[in-house]
């Protein structure tokens, strides 16, 4: 493992808390998109995080189909 370079990536991630505002905001994504179901819960809430955040913003994910949905063309997604 090459230890600065993990200590670089980590320094560079932003944790975001789960709030009320942003719980509320992402049932408003979930609506917009037509999606409902405990299987897009965790995926709004990451979306709407995103979609916070200053650009430009790119989202490392295995779901694109669902985060592009949620996201748009405003957050750029790579696929994992």
């Amino acid at each position: 493992m090459n230890l600065p370079r993990l200590n670089w990536a980590l320094s560079r991630l932003k944790v975001e808390h789960v709030t009320q505002q942003a719980a509320e905001a992402s049932a408003a994504l979930l609506k917009s998109a037509g999606l409902h179901g405990h299987k897009y819960a965790i995926d709004s809430m990451i979306a709407e995080a995103a979609l916070r955040q200053q650009g430009p913003v790119a989202l490392l994910t295995s779901d694109v189909d669902d985060i592009a949905k949620l996201c748009g063309d405003r957050v750029h997604l790579v696929r994992l």
